[in-house]
């Protein structure tokens, strides 16, 4: 189908964006990659009157460091997390994950910003940066303000990004030798969603785990925490009966939807197998094994 009429927008700088979006309200769309947003308006899902493209604001693209944090770009695209030295070396749970994420071509111009705002459950990086323990900093009429990753996520596709706001920024904590992660996702084929996923993070302390992140993708009506898994396994030294323990609290945390993917059942198993992969690889990446 053709989308209904529109106009478009290209601003220059954050503060114009802000400007056009505070004219037209509920009448604009943010465009950021436009592979959620485009589908839904050939479909006539989404009819706005105004587009808003972000892709000529250079003050939205690139990764760098802040005093031990990693600063992201929010129209910095998947591709450019995985060619990033910085990442690979301090934060790679993100080039992994975003190397999972659909084709050459959704990589090439889909965007972490936009995948995040989206709030849609089956995208990938609502659960990695959760696990990254990351912050977004929006920025509206009323000035910049950060909410941390596991207080964004309201509902499926809803946030807590207000309608005149702009996501600006991702930042993470730059991870320490002692760390650890891993992003294991299951899917059926090259460019679909995850069937389930789980991201982990993971410090150690000689032998024992001084803390650990564990999020899941596509598994509930948002990316969540499991911090039942959690608390299984900080300050303990992890070995194969707790990791048993930390899936076990990751499929009682699930609420699933059955589809061409799988019915609840399958996917809830898969969520405790994706789990235990997780923490292995985390585990063994920050030298625990």
């Amino acid at each position: 189908m053709i989308p209904a009429t529109f106009d478009c927008h290209t601003p220059a700088s954050i503060d114009d964006a802000l400007s056009i979006l505070a004219e037209y309200g509920d009448d604009a769309k943010i465009l950021a990659g436009g592979h959620s947003l485009l589908p839904m308006m050939k479909l006539r899902f989404a009819t706005p009157a105004h587009l808003i493209d972000l892709n000529r604001i250079d003050e939205l693209c690139g990764i760098g460091e802040d005093s031990g944090t990693i600063v992201i770009g929010a129209m910095t695209t998947e591709n450019q997390l995985i060619d990033s030295k910085l990442l690979a070396d301090k934060c790679p749970l993100l080039p992994e994950a975003a190397a999972k994420i659909g084709d050459p071509q959704v990589r090439n111009r889909g965007t972490i910003g936009g995948d995040i705002c989206h709030g849609d459950p089956a995208n990938d990086q609502p659960a990695v940066t959760m696990a990254a323990d990351a912050t977004y900093v929006l920025r509206g009429p009323g000035g910049e303000r950060s909410v941390h990753s596991s207080e964004f996520f309201l509902g499926s596709f809803a946030t807590a990004m207000k309608s005149d706001e702009i996501m600006t920024a991702v930042r993470i904590p730059a991870a320490n030798g002692s760390s650890g992660s891993a992003y294991v996702k299951l899917k059926r084929k090259t460019g679909d969603w995850a069937t389930a996923a789980t991201a982990v993070t993971l410090t150690l302390d000689g032998g024992t785990c001084s803390s650990i992140r564990i999020a899941l993708t596509n598994l509930a009506p948002t990316a969540i925490r499991v911090s039942r898994a959690e608390q299984a396994l900080t300050g303990k030294a992890i070995d194969e009966g707790l990791i048993d323990d930390a899936a076990g609290h990751a499929m009682a945390a699930c609420e699933p939807t059955a589809d061409l993917r799988g019915d609840v059942e399958y996917k809830t198993h898969m969520a405790g197998e994706m789990t235990r992969r997780a923490i292995r690889l985390a585990l063994a990446r920050a030298g625990g094994e």
